[in-house]
């Protein structure tokens, strides 16, 4: 576990510049702490073995994409957040890792309304519903645990304990996340009665297994893996992956319990008040 935080390191981005609320006024950008330590981007690319991340402080105008009602409904508000958000341009945000876009979501939240973070949490001692304050610049970053099977590729290898079988896996980019909650939202629709939660994210995410790359075949092959390997594999994918750990202390006011808690992403991250 690093030691390293979500914290913001501020840099001018010219020698003299209008104030706040002046026209001409440029946004302070700021560098973020990168969770996969750029490992797993393709050298020649923005973010190959970066340790950090460049953006700009949100503004009014990025207000006007997050109350959006046309970026709201189709889901596209806060990718469309992240990405004006980026100081390189040429930064492909759907292709970076969920850990790393987590990261800079949380550090752009904290640029426009501040490290503090109030919102309603079940206390896990006594269920009592109570209002808490988060601070967002103390969440501990989570480096990559694994180095990748080579640099710049996201591809991980992972033993199977019960069949005995190497599987190569690949982590989540934002659009693998897109792409299943799309598939899981399609299975819903047509009624199958069982989601396919487990069996639909393994196959997005293993790339070979026991040397098998055909998608048909594995996902026959995935359907029918040991439910050990199968919890073993996703527990490891947990273990490895980059990000912010969401978690924080809870001292609740109704039974003076101390807890540890998720620090939830609802609608007052970045519509707070709303």
């Amino acid at each position: 576990m690093s030691e390293d935080k979500v914290s913001l390191t501020e840099f001018k981005q010219g020698a003299t510049q209008p104030q706040p609320g002046e026209v001409g006024y440029l946004p302070p950008a700021a560098l973020v702490p990168l969770p996969s330590l750029g490992k797993v981007y393709a050298a020649g690319t923005a973010l190959a073995m970066a340790e950090t991340l460049q953006i700009r402080a949100m503004t009014a105008r990025d207000e006007d994409v997050l109350t959006s009602r046309g970026l709201l409904k189709s889901g596209k508000a806060i990718d469309t957040l992240l990405k004006g958000c980026m100081i390189d341009r040429s930064i492909d945000t759907d292709s970076m890792l969920s850990g790393d876009r987590n990261a800079a979501l949380i550090a752009i939240r904290i640029t426009g309304y501040g490290q503090q973070y109030k919102v309603k949490v079940q206390c896990p001692a006594c269920d009592e519903t109570i209002e808490h304050e988060f601070d967002l610049a103390t969440l501990p970053v989570k480096r990559l645990g694994l180095e990748p099977i080579q640099a710049g590729v996201n591809e991980f290898l992972f033993r199977l304990p019960a069949c005995n079988k190497d599987v190569t896996f690949k982590l989540f980019t934002g659009a693998d996340e897109r792409e299943l909650s799309t598939l899981l939202d399609r299975t819903k629709k047509v009624g199958a009665g069982v989601d396919g939660l487990v069996t639909t994210r393994l196959l997005q995410q293993v790339i070979s297994l026991g040397g098998e790359r055909d998608r048909t075949k594995l996902a026959g092959i995935i359907r029918n893996l040991p439910a050990r390997d199968s919890r073993d594999l996703r527990k490891f994918v947990d273990t490895i992956s980059p990000g912010v750990e969401m978690k924080q202390t809870l001292v609740c006011e109704k039974c003076n319990e101390e807890s540890e808690v998720d620090v939830p992403m609802g609608t007052e991250f970045f519509w707070p008040g709303s």
